[in-house]
């Protein structure tokens, strides 16, 4: 069986570290390892719009910008497919039928759903396309038949649903859907990364996120503002590192190398959590040196951000190709799914000819 994955993000603002490192750093590696017949990501716009249909212009106008985040970070549309949720039509004809293998009792035992839900205090005005969301997921994994689905473990309920959804399909219809598996983050720092403020969670509604369009100032006022330890007050405090939102973003990003270029005094990051807990090691010094790791990080990004934004309709041609290859490809998927139920009736020539022939003998 070939190796595909499928993977997006909702387009209702610029992306953030958070992003970077949950899913779009994996996501470059993955495309560029090779070990992948096709790479599918997904602008969910139509998604993003369960919980934002009052406001369409602002997914309208965050296309473009998880779309050069995209580029930016270096996903290679000549070896990735980007594509529009909404421009792909057989995604919600796909919903509709898994609709009936669902039921609702199901839908609300889904951890994530009921987090979701708490979260943005739907209580019981819930839209019923996010509260069916898990079934439309199962939709844009299996149009394209993935195999694997990257992403955090707070996404694991979802995928098993999905599975749910194609056992249920496949038993009732005949094998005709690909289950999909997680391919969850290899790295501890990049299942969660904090705020800046030390939330549980970058969120834009918070405004506690470095984001990769961010300028060189605009990451130093947000470093150097960042929580640490409330208790070390003084230099010569001892440090804690558990909760310590700036040791958590050197978790994520911070290499040995970064230490030879920026910050001699130690050789890794082991010895300078070790010198912190100790004491005798300020915040600031601490701080300048996320600021290098991370600028460093960002700059190639800046510098193929800016390249893509001096030609914004060459970035519409990219989402344009990209759709409309997932278009055929969701539509092989529908062709199959209907035949499977046995909704196909004018492609059906046996059931014309039967009905044919049952009505001559007549």
């Amino acid at each position: 069986m070939s190796k595909i994955i499928l993977t997006g993000d909702r387009p209702t603002g610029r992306l953030h570290l958070g992003h970077f490192v949950g899913s779009l750093r994996r996501r470059v590696e993955l495309q560029n390892s090779g070990g992948f017949e096709k790479i599918y990501i997904m602008i969910a716009d139509a998604q993003a719009l369960t919980d934002n249909a009052d406001n369409p212009e602002k997914i309208r106008q965050n296309i473009i910008e998880v779309a050069l985040d995209y580029l930016s970070v270096g996903i290679d549309p000549e070896k990735s497919v980007i594509f529009i949720q909404s421009q792909i039509p057989q995604l919600t004809e796909l919903t509709f039928y898994y609709m009936n293998l669902v039921t609702v009792s199901r839908l609300q035992r889904n951890p994530t759903v009921k987090s979701e839900i708490l979260l943005r205090n739907f209580e019981t005005s819930i839209p019923v396309g996010f509260f069916t969301y898990p079934i439309s997921q199962a939709s844009d994994i299996t149009a394209f038949k993935a195999t694997t689905v990257p992403a955090g473990e707070d996404q694991e309920p979802m995928i098993e649903q999905a599975r749910e959804i194609v056992r249920k399909f496949n038993s009732v219809y005949g094998d005709t859907l690909v289950e999909p598996s997680i391919l969850l983050p290899d790295n501890k720092a990049c299942l969660r990364l904090p705020g800046t403020d030390g939330k549980a969670k970058m969120s834009k509604s918070l405004g506690n996120c470095i984001y990769l369009a961010d300028t060189p100032e605009d990451v130093k006022k947000k470093v150097m503002s960042m929580y640490t330890d409330p208790d070390h007050i003084r230099v010569e405090d001892p440090g804690k590192i558990e909760g310590n939102t700036v040791f958590t973003y050197l978790d994520a990003f911070c290499t040995d190398e970064d230490f030879a270029e920026f910050l001699p005094d130690y050789s890794c990051l082991d010895e300078l959590k070790e010198h912190y807990k100790k004491g005798g090691l300020g915040d600031v010094k601490v701080k300048k040196f996320l600021l290098n790791v991370i600028n460093k990080q960002l700059e190639p990004i800046r510098v193929r951000r800016k390249e893509y934004e001096q030609n914004i309709p060459l970035v519409y041609d990219i989402l344009k190709k990209g759709t409309q290859e997932a278009y055929q490809v969701a539509q092989q998927t529908l062709d199959e799914v209907k035949a499977a139920m046995k909704i196909n009736y004018f492609d059906d020539q046996e059931l014309i000819k039967g009905q044919s022939e049952k009505y001559k003998e007549k």
